[in-house]
Order: C-alpha cells, then structure tokens, then sequence
C-alpha cells in the first residue's frame, strides 16, 4: 500500500481540498442550524408576546382594587378579572362593576352601574335612589321635586347615603344616549357620577367589567356583597 507521500501529486492533492471542502461544509451546516434555532426562537417569542398583547388589550387582565369604595363587595388589595370583551358584543348592565380612568389620567376607578342611558336619576334627602323618566322625576316651576319614578331596590350600597352626599343627584339628573351613572358601594366614601369631577361617564371611557374575583382564594369567582 503506497503511503500518502508516495501518492501521485494531483491525489494528494484533490483528496486535501475535498477533506477542506467537506469541512467547511460542516461548519457551514451548523451556522445554518444555529440561525434556523434563532429565528424559530425569535417567532416563538414574538408569538407569546403578541398573544399577551391581545389579551392584555382586547380580552382580559388581572386588576388590584385600591382603596375603600366598594366595601362590602370589594376590598382594598383584592385582586379581580377584568373583562374586556363583553362590552364589545353587548351594553353595559345595571349593577354591574365597570373599570374606567379617571379624567384620562392612567388612575382607574372601579364602581358600581346604576343608572342607565336615558334614565332619569334623583337621590332624595333619605338617601332613596330614584331611577325614572324626565316626565316622571322633573323640577316644578316652584323648585320643588315632582317624582313619580320607582325607587331602585338594591341592597348594595353598604349604608344610607348621606344628604351631603347626594351630589349632582340631589336634583333629577338626565343620563345621555351614552352614559351611565356610577356610584361606589360605599356610598358615603366614594367618589363617582355624583360629583363633577367624575359625572357620568361613556361606553367607549370604560375599560371593561369585573367578571371575577382572583385574590384572596377563599372567595375566588365570588364578587357578591360580602362581610369582612
């Protein structure tokens, strides 16, 4: 058997550029599987951070309620599931619990639907909530309330509502073809549609509804008025 050396020169020369070629052929193959890992881990990624997009934006999210307003339902630190695409199929509820930001700014207010688009809305001096028409709860030329509009029988509000409290409602306030009046379950610590700086508020304003609670997990799915 001849030795390499004493191999014709043009096979040892073909045999070492294909021993070369082969070789570089090798390493070409990984820097095309390494790009080929790179992008199906770039598509990958990019596909869970456009399915947390939409969801984030157009489904749902988790939100924290801060602060006292919606005692006894709600409690501050608790945690719920905001839903955000009902709305897109169907009107907002009474007496359900909508997210919406405050004045534009990026505080959100979590509160309670009460009054409808078109609905007539008067608070008495008792603390009575009055859901009626302009023909049935309207001023007098004398000043005085004429109400023949039903009283809303509700028993989420965690107290009466205090004459101080009334707001804008202290007067028979008619809702717009898009408003709703919305009002915090702890009435007389709440700050919503009576007062000017909140009002009644859009369709489009609202940031979806509270579906279910998520946190504590002794009352997961539970949004009902509760004790604490």
């Amino acid at each position: 058997m001849e030795s390499l050396d004493e191999l014709p020169w043009n096979v040892h020369k073909e045999g070492v550029i294909v021993g070369i070629f082969k070789a570089g052929q090798v390493e070409y193959d990984d820097e095309i599987n390494v790009i080929h890992e790179l992008i199906k881990t770039f598509l990958y990624i990019l596909t869970i951070a456009l399915l947390i997009f939409l969801i984030w934006n157009y489904v749902g999210c988790r939100s924290e309620v801060i602060g006292h307003s919606m005692e006894e339902t709600l409690y501050d630190g608790e945690s719920v599931w905001l839903d955000k695409i009902t709305y897109r199929f169907q009107e907002p509820a009474r007496y359900d619990i909508v997210v919406f930001p405050y004045q534009g700014s990026e505080t959100n207010f979590i509160k309670r639907i009460i009054g409808l688009p078109g609905e007539t809305i008067y608070i008495d001096p008792e603390g009575r909530i009055y859901i009626g028409t302009e023909e049935t709860l309207y001023i007098e030329a004398d000043g005085s309330i004429h109400n023949e509009a039903e009283q809303l029988e509700e028993d989420y509000g965690r107290e009466v509502i205090q004459e101080g409290k009334r707001g804008i409602a202290e007067e028979p306030l008619t809702l717009g073809a898009d408003e709703y009046f919305v009002m915090g379950d702890n009435r007389n610590n709440s700050q919503d549609s009576r007062y000017e700086t909140v009002g009644p508020i859009s369709k489009d304003i609202l940031e979806g509804r509270v579906a279910f609670r998520l946190w504590p997990l002794n009352v997961f799915g539970n949004v009902d008025k509760k004790e604490k």
